[in-house]
Order: C-alpha cells, then structure tokens, then sequence
C-alpha cells in the first residue's frame, strides 16, 4: 500500500491522540509495534477513528470489525511510514529491501524482540542520552540469515588462556581432565562451546541471573522485558540441561517479580517430574529505606530446585543448628540400668541441684532460691545453663512425644503406661523390622521417649543443636559478607554459607559445578575450598572486584567466608580463558565512544576490518557518507550496530587456522586439547 506525505503526516497526527505511543513528544515505532501486537480498546479506537487507517486495517463482517493486525504490522515495519532523515539514509544503505525492514524479509529468523531472542547485548542499553533510543532494546541478532543461525551457536576459540596456581601464571597450557574453568565472554556462546566436551557431566548448576528490575544492569524496555527476559533465560537453560548428569541438579535463585514466570519455565525445560522445591531464604530485616515501601516489608528471594532426573538425585538429609528446643525437659539418671529401673528426672530440677538449689520444696521456692543466686536475670541464667547442659549430656535428654500413627501394638503399650501400677516407670516396645535388625521405642506415662542425642550434629566442627533443613532458610546471615573474598560487589553478592549448603546438597568432592553468571566468583570460590570442580562463565568485567581476582585470593590463602569450616590454607588453580572476540569488539568500541571523533575512528576500522551485515555494500555506504555524517551521534551508534555482521561477534573453532584471525601457537594448543574428544571432534567436522 501507497500513501503520499500528506496521509503519513495525517496518520501520524492520528496516532499521537494515544499518549502512550509517544517518547518525547514523537511517535515511536517501538510504540505503535508494541500496542500492534497487544492491542487494547484504546488503541483500537484510535485507529478506527481514522478515516485512512479505518479503511485500510479493519473490514466489517456481518456485525462484527475485524482489524487486520499483520497487515498494520508490516504498514508500521514498512519504510514509508516513517518520514524521519534516519529511515532514508538506512534505506539508502541497505537496510531495507522491497518496501520492507530487513527484520521483516523472510530470509531472517526475527520477527520482532519478544520473539525467537537469541543474544542479548550484554547488561546495558544503549549508551545514548535519548530516550527515544534508550527505550530501544538492543538485539544484536535480530538480523541474521536462517542458513546463518547455527554457526552463531557453534563452539568458539578460547584465546588468552592462562593456568594460574600457588606458583603464578603459566600461558603454555593444556586441558586436563580435571581442571577448573574461568570463562570471560557471552555466557550462551560459552555453554555452546562447552557442550561437547561436558555434555551430562555438570553435577550442579547454580545461577544468579539478573532480576529483570527497572533498578538493576540488566534493562528492558517495559513493555516488553518479561517475555524478552525469559527468552533470554530459556534459550541459557535448555544449554543448562543438556550439561546437566543425570543425577545433576540445577538452583536459580531469584526475586518475587520473575519467580512465577521462571517456574512455568522451568517446569517445561527440566519438566514438573524433576521440581524438587521452591525454598525461601531471607536475605535482609525489615530496616532502613524499606521500612517506608508500603505493604509488608520484602526480605525474601526464593530459589528454584530442579533435578535432571528425580529418580536419579542422590537426596541427602540436611540439618541446621537452632535453639535448645525445651520439650527436651527429661533426664535420665540411670542409664547403666535395665529399662525397666531407669529413672527420669526434670532438667530444671537437676540444673538447680547442680548449683546447689534445693528440688525437695515447692517450685515457687526453688525459683525464689535461683533469683537469690543469680540475679535479676536470673531466669535467663537459668534456662542458659538448661540448653548447655542438654547439648553436653544429649544422650540422656528425652522428650515425651505423641506419635503421628502409632501401631496397635504401641498404641496399647502407651495405655499401659499411663496405669497407677506403671507410674514413673520406662517400658521398652520392641518391634522387629528384619532378623538382623531391632528398633526399640520407650513409652513413659502415655508417651514414647525422644532422645534429645539426634537432634545434636557437629556443624562446621561445632557440637550443636539442630533441626532438619526445610524449605524456609532464614539462618544464612547476609550481614557482614561485603569483606568475603576480598572483593565487593555492590547488590549482586551472596553469602558463601549459601552456596556452601547448595553444594554440600548436591555433590560429592570431585564432582562439577557451574555457574554460568558467576558475577563476583562466590560459586567458584566456595567450590574451590570444598574440592568441588568448577565452572565459571562471566561476560562483565568487575575490575578489581572480578572472580579472577576473588580466585586468586582463594589460591594465596582466603580465610574469609567458608574457609575455616573446610580448613582451607591455600593451593589449587584454574584455567582462565576468554571467547576470541571478532565483531564483539567493535561494538564494545562503538558503546564506549562518547565523541563523533572517535565514533569516526570506529567507522574507518569497521569498514576496514569487521565482517559486515550481508545485506551491506560499502560501496552504497560510502555514496551515502554526506548523509551518514548529519546524523546524531545516538543515530549513528545505531547505524553502526546494524552495520556489522553480529554473527561474527567471536571466531569459530572451525576458523582457529585462518591467518586473518592470527589465533597464536599456545592458544591453538590449548583449544586442541579442550576438544579433543572423539564426540567433540565428529561434531565439529560435519
């Protein structure tokens, strides 16, 4: 369809009557395309009072209008519509064939962002003061060939590679069987790279992705980021299966805005077969700024468990230490003694006689007498001494219990017991569960007898009282761990007791674990100090707070977080590694340049040096060039993004021996042994 400027300028007026198509006073595209997609009554309305786009988009069937909603869409992708200088020059260079945005030629794999996503260009959007272009997500793959789709998803050259250990850095390396894993660059790209030579082999995944928040690095435009923050999840998560051993297991942790929509997720990737359980951990206290939010104050994050197979998970009983639980009030005073002599006393009455308070009056008088002794505080006192004396004697603590489903047999015992003739006496019920094996309950006055002795673990070396871990985590302190591994990163930082109970959950030593938004290095470090190989993946560079830096604080000797529980000293080593970067550095370039001048210097190395978009030719770029330089800096940041063949953001494996990529001798060795497998090599040569 056809329309002169007068009708574009008459739709356009048309259209700003809908408030919510405008940034900064102008029409977006973005806008229009959203609302196109979800359209409301509002929008509706808008078109329909139209005359123009009434005609054109909406047909009247019986008593029943019908908006033609792909016809809209490929009218508000199509060139024309938009009468901005931008749009001209782009179509001037290529950027649009047939009346159509490249995006919408059916060669390409995109339709629009919430669609197929499949890279996102790292944690920020574009650089740019303008809103209209910050509200613009970045998709670096939004236009790539299909024919071109699964070399963007082969396995790249590791360059770069260093081992670094106790005795420094060594750059002559190759990959040995149990070698742990740094890897810097595009966390989707790197799992790609790793599925050959670590399919079902990851025995733990843990991952803090980003939380999708208007306040966090990782930002979308509004209207679109839940379906394009899930994309980017599931397309990292489906990788994450397949990486996964069959008696693997996979936590995300994450806040209550996504948690909903990550859980439909995963249930369709990891299947509802393999959810284990959604546990609660309380990551802060009600204080400071949050006590002003309205509604109850938020200090949880949940974490997603999920199993590769149920079946196959080697389930473990966890505990947790606790307070003296005080139904433990029996002690046994006798336990040489046949069962059927043994004498019970109260706790409180044998703490009292041990400080020399009388038992044989009444209780009001005992108490009086410790108020005597001990104080004011003399209650507090009192039950301090109760807990340390049932964790120092436990084995000869009891509790008086009602059970859930007694047998028969029991259930007449515990009548027995309740008897004037059987008073004060312990009865023992014996019930045989195989010719080896005896297990003994005893029944005191109506209930049967809890040895306070289960109940007490040593923890981290410490004797103490516990209780079975359940699915509410609220003793993981998350004050105080800004100083853990010598790095700080701001919002983003986990405690190492966390990812210490995950790992002690669900490996053994040896076993691997990944994370593949490893962000300060927690995962890796506290699988360092628990003889866990690991696997990191990192796109950001943190500077002096990066996982590098954390490691290698690990390696000389960390004694913050977990390290003294696992009597860490020092030792042990990594690899360190990165994606070689092709295209990805000239758009690392382009988001860096803050001046027209060193935009300019970006253009001449793109044109001399980068694999281009395959609908350029710089010959029309360059007749185009008067154009190119009256643009804005924002709009030439976003020309340049579409100039590039994105692609080819890193090299290939297959490509490691082409001079133009002059990958030198060690790193080639490196990527030699890192896919040495018969499987790997089979793959990488069809």
């Amino acid at each position: 369809m056809e329309f002169n400027n007068e009708k574009l300028r008459e739709i356009m007026e048309h259209l700003s009557k809908d408030e919510r198509l405008l940034i900064n006073d102008e029409i977006a595209q973005t806008k229009v395309l959203q609302y196109a997609i979800n359209p409301d009554e509002k929008f509706l309305s808008v078109l329909k009072e139209s005359p123009i786009l009434s005609k054109e988009f909406f047909n009247k069937i019986g008593e029943f209008i019908v908006f033609r909603q792909n016809d809209f869409i490929q009218f508000v992708n199509g060139h024309s519509f938009w009468l901005d200088s931008y749009t001209s020059f782009r179509n001037k260079v290529g950027l649009s064939t047939n009346r159509e945005v490249i995006s919408k030629n059916n060669k390409v794999v995109i339709d629009f962002p919430y669609k197929d996503c499949v890279l996102e260009g790292g944690k920020q959007r574009l650089n740019s003061k303008n809103k209209k272009l910050k509200d613009k997500e970045i998709f670096y793959h939004s236009v790539i060939d299909s024919t071109e789709i699964d070399r963007l998803l082969d396995p790249k050259v590791f360059v770069n590679t260093k081992r670094v250990s106790i005795e420094g850095e060594n750059n002559d390396v190759l990959m040995q069987e149990d070698d742990n894993l740094l890897i810097k660059g595009n966390n989707l790209l790197a799992l790609h790279s790793l599925k050959e030579r670590y399919h079902g082999q990851i025995q733990l995944i843990y991952l803090d992705p980003p939380y999708n928040l208007d306040t966090d690095d990782f930002e979308y435009n509004d209207r679109f980021k839940r379906s394009t923050w899930l994309t980017f999840m599931k397309n990292r998560l489906s990788v994450a299966n397949e990486l996964l051993k069959d008696s693997g297991a996979i936590f995300v942790q994450i806040d209550h805005h996504e948690m909903p929509y990550l859980k439909v997720l995963m249930d369709e990737i990891f299947s509802e077969e393999n959810f284990v359980q959604i546990i609660t951990v309380k990551t802060s206290s009600p204080a400071g700024f949050k006590t002003v939010n309205p509604g109850p104050i938020e200090v949880t994050e949940y974490i997603l468990f999920y199993t590769k197979n149920r079946t196959r998970f080697p389930f473990k009983k966890s505990y947790v230490p606790t307070e003296y639980d005080d139904n433990y009030n029996l002690v046994l005073l006798n336990p040489e003694k046949p069962v059927n002599e043994w004498e019970l006393k109260s706790i409180r009455e044998v703490v009292y006689e041990q400080n020399g308070i009388e038992t044989t009056c009444s209780y009001q008088k005992q108490n009086k007498m410790a108020q005597e002794l001990w104080g004011h505080h003399w209650k507090i006192i009192r039950e301090q001494m109760i807990a340390k004396y049932a964790l120092e004697n436990a084995d000869i603590v009891f509790s008086k219990r009602d059970p859930q489903k007694p047998a028969e047999a029991l259930k007449a015992l515990m009548i027995d017991s309740k008897k004037q003739e059987n008073k004060g006496r312990v009865l023992a019920y014996t019930k045989k569960s195989s010719e080896e094996e005896a297990k003994f309950s005893y029944v005191y006055m109506g209930g049967v007898l809890a040895s306070y002795g289960n109940k007490v673990k040593t923890i981290n070396g410490i004797k103490t009282n516990t209780e079975l871990l359940t699915d509410l985590w609220t003793d993981i302190s998350w004050d105080g761990i800004a100083g853990e591994g010598g790095i700080t990163l701001k919002n983003g930082k986990k405690p190492e007791r966390l990812i210490e109970r995950i790992i002690e959950l669900s490996t053994k030593p040896g076993e691997i674990v990944l994370d593949f938004f490893l962000g300060s290095g927690t995962t890796a470090a506290v699988a360092h100090k628990m003889n866990r190989r690991y696997i990191g993946i990192e796109q950001m560079n943190y500077g002096e707070n990066d996982s590098s830096v954390r490691l290698n604080n690990v390696i000389n000797g960390d004694q913050t977080g977990i390290s003294k529980n696992h009597n860490w000293i020092l030792g042990g080593s990594y690899i360190y590694t990165e994606l070689m970067k092709y295209n990805a550095k000239f758009v690392e370039e382009i988001e860096q340049a803050n001046t027209n001048e060193e935009l300019d210097k970006v253009f001449t190395r793109i044109e001399e040096q980068a694999f281009l978009n395959y609908s350029i030719y710089l010959s029309t770029v360059k007749e185009a060039y008067g154009d190119y330089i009256s643009l804005s800096m924002d709009q030439k940041k976003e020309f340049l993004h579409d100039l590039l063949d994105l692609n080819q953001l890193y090299v290939n494996w297959t490509e490691i021996d082409d001079s133009d990529f002059g990958v030198n001798t060690l790193d080639k060795e490196f990527n030699k042994s890192f896919y040495q497998s018969e499987e790997a090599r089979g793959i990488l040569n069809e």
